[in-house]
Formats: C-alpha cells, sequence, structure tokens
C-alpha cells in the first residue's frame, strides 16, 4: 500500500499500489537435498524364456531360445468367426513370436493363478505379467512392510507399450455384431495401462509414488529411470520398478506387419528369427512378459541388511528429434542418452566393462546404435576391452517390457560376472571389425559396470547405467 494524493479532493486514501510495485518478501531457499544413492535389491522377470530370473538366466546363458512358430490360437480371437480368425492368420506376413510359456509346472506362467480366478477379472495379461514378476521381486528383496511408514515410503514405477489391444479388438467385435450389452464392465480398467503399477500398488498397500510411463520400447528403462530419482529426491526410499507387455495378438501382429517391423524371412525357422546385429536381420520378433526391480535407497537397505545386486549410478534421456519410427543414422540420440548417463555416473568410458544393446534385428537401428556405440566408447570399443550383446535373439523385442527386462540382465551380468551372449550372429554387420565385436558366446568376466540401452518410436531414448557396489 502507499499514500497518493487524489486531485481535486480534500483528503487523502489509501489505494493498493499497482501490482508491479507491490514488494513482497523473498522465499527461502528451496531445503538443500542430501545427496541419495540408489541400488536394486529384488528382481523378478516373466519372459519367453520362462517364468522367472532363475530360470530365465539360466537359459539365457546356455544359448537357449524363445522364439516359435506361432498358431491361430495364439491371436487371441477365439470370439471371431473360425473363417475370418483363419484368413486373418494366412494375411499376416510374420508367423513368429517369443512367447511366454504358460502352464502349472516350474518355470511356466500359471494363468489359473494370475489371470482366471474370479478376483482377476480386471487384470489383463499385461497386468498379470506384472503382478507375478512384482510377486517375485519384493520376495527376492524381502521386504513387505506391514508398518504405516514403510507403505507410504515405498512406490510403484511401471508402464507398458500398448496395453491390451486383445481387449480392444474383442471389444470392437462386439460392438460390430450389434452385442454391446456383453460388453464387460472391466473393459476400461483392463485396458489402461497405468492400472499394472496400479494393481501392484493395492495388493501391497504401497501409498508412496504411483506413476507409470508410455514410451514405447523405452518404457520399461524410463520407468527404472524415473523410479531411481523418486528416491532420490526423497519422494520414496522404496521404489518398485519395470515394465509389461502382452501384445501378441491378431491386432498388434498386423499394425507392426504394416509396418513392415517384423522379421518375415524365417517363418520356417522360428529360432533364427531374431538376429541382432546380423546382416540376415529383416525386423525384430515381437515378444512378450516383464521385468520388475526393487530399487532402494543405499542407506535404507543397508540398515535392513538387505542384499544389493548393483547400483543405479546413471540415468541418461534423449530425443531423436527426427523420424516416428527411424533412428538417425549416425545414432546422435543414443550417444545423447549414454553420454548423459556416463555424465550422471562420474563414470567413464573406459571404466565400463558391458553393454546390453537395445538392437531389436531391424537393418538401421542396430546399425545406428553400433556406430552410437563406437562413438561414445571409441578406443576402448575399439581394443577388444568392451564386451557387448543384444539379448533379443534369445527372448525377442518385448516392447515395453524390453528395457526393465534388458537391465535386468545388466544388473544380472553384474552380479555373476558373467556376459551373456547375442545368439544368431552368423554375418556381422560391416559397421563391426576387428576387436569391435558382439559377443556370440557368454562370457566369464569381471563386471563393476554395465550400461543398458532402449529406445522407442518417436525417438525417445534412455541409457541406464549400473555399477558393482563391491
Amino acid at each position: 500500500m502507499r499514500w497518493k494524493q487524489m486531485k481535486g479532493r480534500k483528503w487523502y486514501g489509501l489505494i493498493p499500489a499497482p501490482f508491479h510495485l507491490r514488494r513482497f518478501s523473498s522465499f527461502d531457499p528451496p531445503p538443500a537435498r542430501p545427496l541419495r544413492r540408489v541400488v536394486v535389491t529384488g528382481v523378478g522377470m516373466v519372459t519367453p524364456l520362462g517364468c522367472g530370473v532363475k530360470t530365465t538366466w539360466k537359459r539365457l546363458i546356455e544359448g537357449e531360445c524363445g522364439v516359435r512358430a506361432i498358431s491361430p490360437d495364439d491371436l487371441k480371437m477365439n470370439g471371431f468367426d473360425p473363417e475370418v480368425m483363419s484368413y486373418t492368420f494366412d494375411q499376416l506376413t510374420s508367423k513368429v513370436a517369443a512367447i511366454v510359456p504358460c502352464g502349472s509346472g516350474s518355470g511356466e506362467f500359471d494363468e489359473q493363478l494370475w489371470l482366471n480366478s474370479k478376483e482377476h477379472r480386471s487384470i489383463a495379461r499385461f497386468i498379470g505379467y506384472a503382478l507375478c514378476a512384482a510377486a517375485e521381486a519384493l520376495k527376492d528383496a524381502n521386504w513387505m512392510p506391514n508398518e504405516q511408514d514403510g507403505k507410504e515410503h515405498t512406490g510403484v514405477s511401471l508402464g507398458a507399450g500398448t496395453g491390451s489391444i486383445s481387449d480392444i479388438l474383442e471389444a470392437s467385435r462386439m460392438i460390430c455384431e450389434k452385442n454391446i450389452r456383453r460388453l464387460s464392465p472391466f473393459f476400461i480398467p483392463r485396458i489402461l495401462i497405468n492400472m499394472a503399477s496400479g494393481h501392484i500398488s493395492m495388493k501391497y498397500g504401497f501409498q508412496g509414488p504411483n506413476h507409470s510411463s508410455v514410451t514405447a520400447c523405452a518404457t520399461g528403462a524410463h520407468s527404472i529411470g524415473d523410479a531411481a530419482r523418486m528416491i532420490q529426491f526423497g519422494d520414496a526410499n522404496v521404489m518398485v520398478a519395470g515394465g509389461t507387455e502382452a501384445s501378441i495378438d491378431a491386432l498388434s501382429i498386423a499394425g507392426f506387419c504394416r509396418l513392415r517391423a517384423l522379421s518375415t524371412k524365417y517363418n520356417s525357422k522360428p529360432h533364427e528369427a531374431s538376429r541382432p546385429f546380423d546382416c540376415g536381420r529383416d525386423g525384430f520378433v515381437i515378444g512378450d512378459g516383464s521385468g520388475v526391480m526393487v530399487l532402494e535407497e543405499l542407506e535404507h537397505a543397508r540398515k535392513r541388511g538387505a542384499k544389493i545386486y548393483a547400483e543405479l549410478r546413471g540415468y541418461g534421456t534423449s530425443g531423436d528429434a527426427h523420424h516416428i519410427t527411424q533412428p538417425h543414422i549416425g545414432g546422435r540420440g543414443a550417444v545423447l542418452a549414454m553420454t548423459r548417463a556416463l555424465k550422471q555416473s562420474g563414470i567413464r568410458p573406459s571404466q565400463v566393462d558391458y553393454i546390453n544393446a537395445h538392437a531389436t534385428s531391424t537393418p538401421l537401428g542396430d546399425a545406428a546404435e553400433a556406430n552410437a556405440i563406437k562413438y561414445v566408447f571409441s578406443d576402448h570399443a575399439t581394443s577388444g576391452a568392451l564386451s557387448l550383446s543384444s539379448t533379443k535373439g534369445a527372448i525377442g523385442h518385448l516392447l515395453g517390457a524390453a528395457g526393465a527386462v534388458e537391465a535386468i540382465f545388466t544388473v544380472l551380468a553384474i552380479h555373476h560376472n558373467i556376459a551373456p551372449l547375442t545368439l544368431n550372429l552368423c554375418e556381422p554387420d560391416p559397421v563391426f571389425n576387428g576387436s569391435f565385436m558382439p559377443l556370440t558366446a557368454s562370457k566369464e568376466m569381471a563386471i563393476k559396470a554395465g550400461l543398458s540401452n532402449s529406445f522407442g518410436f518417436g525417438g525417445t531414448n534412455s541409457c541406464l547405467l549400473f555399477t558393482s557396489t563391491n
């Protein structure tokens, strides 16, 4: 307020000053935040190699493959006319996929347990995969808080790339058949991508951040990186983080076929279809599954005596700003993501021992990533001191779950000191030469630092850098 004489008046009035002239007391600076370090204390997986970390890792290291030929039954068109289903199957140019083995046996995903009970009518397959992987990760971490404080400081960050397309296809059929009254009241909750994180949060009573990232094939990695930052900023002490996907259905496969993104040359040889970095590659093999990590603030983990697999030291993100599906040939977006992860971590490029590449088995994508790795790691890459592989030869491309599953592979490589192989690499792309070559056999070696790359449509990129805590 200020005093101002009013012309033509015999009195003085108290009137407000203009807004831009008012004086406000300044705010105190934000509170200083201590550096909070983030470690991995639990892992869980559902993959085409099997249900569970132990089964998947063993088969991966031994060079087994989870890709097989698909049948009409895999298209999830049970309500459709058999003739329509048969015609659809015949029209698909790609007839291979990496499918989670289902059943009640060891290493199989039990649909009766996770999908088919009356209580689970709102749970689509991609949600069931996430619940299964999360249960294993939490058990592995020995983290089941009963006290309110523990629940309030535990959150979930888990996304998917597409959600439940099979439910959308089935609902569309009902509309076309003028049978909309049969549409499930759970249709919307079954297709919402954030319901995977929501169901995990509700099942265990976690009241910390409840977050879902949707960044196509980088979803799992972004979800883990975002979760780590939530811990670093003090939003939570523990985060359940990862990605999930169940996109093996008629509409998803047809869509990727029309995009000419899937492998079509190896329909008669499914195990050879996913071939990252190989000259014979012609597209990716679609897969499904889930990967979940338990991330924890370092001192919180130490105080409760938790097993620590590795530390998440760096998280780099970037955008290609180039094309909706094709990467820049020089891999400039990948270069930025890897460089930013290295800078945040304080790790020098020469200190990285292993890279789990995103390489999906597409002609452009694999070459662009290889060029980016060669640029960032320079002499370290060409000296042979840097081990490199793409595990998609064994499990196909899990889309929204890929980044999480492959981040877990990177953590396990550090934990077990074994770098997994690249399957089906018979004739390496010319970008490779000399000692700069992906692994064609699993390699026992000391791995103190490992990097996991994930890239998605729309030019979105993510890089996670893990280190040993020993």
